[in-house]
């Protein structure tokens, strides 16, 4: 089952552990690397399993490493190469043929650290570990702030200062700069700035943008629309869907605290939003837990005490820790 329900596949515990480990493994700064390799190291010695899992996932980041060392240690061209691999896979026909070549040869292990940690993400310019952020200042002196498990890749040059969120959630301080727009761009449009400050997140079938100072000018296909400080939009593949007003002071407080601030949410909307920061996953029942609204301000850095805040509000809530990485949370009121 996935995180959310009970009736979808779910990626297994012991693989997004070591999922976590590839991640840090892989991070920018030596010193980071060298605590995750001895961490890693330990974790493989606690349990054959531990050794099995990794053992499969270490084989897919040596081929993705090699290609990246190939291009003289530089993502772009690898990204570039997966790329035009993903092209050439996507016959509907072949699709179903290609997947199992795929999970034949990587081994299960190989399969599911694709599913948790796709190569976009493992090869992105910048990016977080589930349960990590990160602010980093960029060349022209903007700043990002990266969410949990999140990445993007930064695209340049003199006429340009272009940032591709391939995957989480972003905050951007935009620094003025009137010869280079500064866009940031997914799958579902683009959002275009100067000097202003706003939070951009991508699900899965859209684009959520949250303006926090100034404005910007989002575009979706041919439809083009200014959003105000204050403002909340939703870009899908149907266009840009109306303006909601937020509390933009609040909003950008919580992120900065890492605090969720719940005000009169369904529990299922909550609990999705903590399953972000867990590494591993936090499993329940959607239908049990939609009509218990939660007014709140929960820790994103520490889900467990998050937890533990949702049970003490709601006595019917059971949260049961199977291993530091699964928790399952459910009612003892079977309606």
């Amino acid at each position: 089952m996935s995180r959310a329900s009970a009736g979808e596949p779910a990626v297994d515990a012991t693989a997004m552990q070591a999922a976590e480990w590839i991640v840090r493994l892989t991070a920018d700064d030596p010193a980071e690397r060298e605590r995750a390799r001895r961490g890693f190291e330990a974790w493989k010695r606690a349990d054959p399993e531990h050794a099995a899992t990794a053992a499969g996932m270490e084989r897919l980041l040596g081929q993705l490493q090699a290609v990246r060392e190939r291009s003289g240690g530089h993502a772009r061209p690898a990204r570039a190469a997966l790329t035009a691999s993903a092209a050439e896979a996507r016959p509907r026909r072949r699709r179903a043929g290609a997947t199992l070549a795929l999970v034949l040869a990587l081994g299960l292990p190989g399969w599911l650290l694709l599913r948790a940690c796709p190569p976009t993400y493992l090869l992105a310019d910048l990016r977080t570990a589930i349960g990590d952020t990160r602010v980093q200042m960029l060349p022209d002196g903007s700043r990002i702030s990266l969410d949990t498990g999140s990445a993007v890749n930064l695209h340049y040059d003199a006429g340009q200062r272009g940032i591709e969120l391939v995957r989480g959630a972003i905050r951007v301080e935009v620094a003025t700069d009137a010869a280079r727009p500064f866009v940031v761009r997914t799958p579902q449009g683009s959002i275009r700035a100067l000097g202003t400050r706003f939070i951009v997140r991508r699900d899965a079938q859209a684009t959520v943008l949250t303006m926090l100072e100034s404005r910007t000018t989002v575009q979706a296909g041919a439809e083009a629309r200014v959003v105000d400080p204050g403002q909340r939009v939703r870009i899908t593949g149907a266009g840009i869907g109306p303006a909601e007003p937020v509390d933009a002071r609040g909003i950008d407080n919580a992120w900065t605290q890492h605090r969720l601030v719940a005000d009169d949410r369904p529990l299922p909307e909550v609990l999705d939003e903590l399953d972000r920061y867990h590494p591993g996953g936090i499993v329940y029942d959607r239908a049990r837990t939609q009509g218990i609204r939660v007014s709140a301000v929960l820790p994103l850095d520490d889900t467990p005490r998050a937890l533990q805040l949702l049970v003490d509000s709601f006595p019917q809530l059971r949260v049961r820790t199977l291993t530091s990485y699964l928790v399952l949370v459910d009612t003892s009121d079977p309606s």
